[in-house]
């Protein structure tokens, strides 16, 4: 049986939030489904879990385990997971989106603990008490309203994911690591044309020059982002223009005449049917809806 991608568990619509993370308690999700998650992947997203209380039976790639609370759970993108968790589990899940896995990387050198697909236990207070003290301050921020999205929300929500992957850092050194089996080529190739995704979507590249980049065709590129992630190339390019037309009505200023032009759009109009034929409503409607 195929093993199903998701964007969140369950969910197969774009990316719900014009952040880059994504915070709900474990309950919030798996009391919905009896407290089971089944296999599944994302193509672009990750997890960290922070178990407080609750027991769980976890899947993770090849690996099999059943793990006492307290403990922290390392999810990378398109790493089979799923999980069953006792009634009443309590702690949550900070999902990220890839554009902020990438940042992470590049700010900070602790970030290669968000490679491997990993769980560390938590046995000690002084160990288990900073990280979910970090944990509890990114869920309060991230179900905060925004006053008009500048308010330094988002800096705050980085500020707290730098210090969760720094405290989690810190964990995994003085644990046992399960390191990530290594990717096949489809993986390699869909890895590589998602990096070019990021460096490059506000100039909206033709598909076929960048699998000429990578080497393959464009027809071999679109079967495998069909494969992997359940979208074409295409698709998966717009889809982080929406994310990114999303941000900046969000979180910035600017007219909608300037993030079209920032988004290498020729005319607003066509920015304008671009952003409602993604999200059913204009950006001027999903500015208003925001500051509402």
């Amino acid at each position: 049986m195929p093993i199903p991608i998701y964007q969140l568990y369950g969910e197969t619509r774009h990316w719900p939030t014009p952040d880059l993370l994504h915070c709900e308690t474990i309950a919030e999700r798996s009391r919905l489904h009896a407290w089971h998650i089944r296999p599944h992947r994302h193509a672009d997203l990750m997890h960290l879990l922070l178990l407080r209380e609750g027991e769980v039976a976890l899947r993770l790639g090849e690996m099999e385990a059943a793990l006492d609370a307290p403990a922290t759970i390392c999810v990378p993108a398109t790493v089979v997971h799923g999980f069953r968790f006792s009634p009443q589990t309590q702690g949550h899940i900070v999902t990220i989106a890839r554009p902020l896995v990438e940042h992470l990387r590049e700010r900070l050198p602790q970030a290669e603990v968000l490679d491997d697909a990993a769980h560390y236990p938590l046995a000690e207070q002084a160990e288990s008490t900073p990280l979910a003290q970090l944990v509890d301050a990114l869920d309060a921020e991230y179900r905060r309203t925004p006053a008009g999205g500048h308010d330094g929300r988002e800096a705050m929500l980085q500020a707290l994911i730098e210090s969760v992957t720094i405290q989690l850092w810190r964990r995994a050194r003085r644990r046992r690591r399960f390191p990530r089996t290594g990717h096949d080529r489809g993986e390699q190739h869909l890895d590589r044309y998602q990096t070019l995704i990021e460096t490059r979507f506000t100039r909206q590249p033709a598909i076929p020059e960048l699998a000429a980049e990578l080497g393959i065709s464009d027809a071999h590129l679109n079967d495998l982002c069909r494969r992997l992630t359940g979208h074409s190339a295409l698709q998966l390019l717009h889809a982080r223009l929406l994310l990114e037309a999303k941000r900046q009505l969000t979180y910035t200023q600017q007219s909608i005449a300037q993030v079209s032009e920032r988004l290498g759009f020729s005319e607003p109009t066509y920015f304008t049917r671009f952003f409602k034929r993604g999200t059913g409503m204009t950006p001027k409607a999903f500015r208003q809806r925001g500051s509402d």
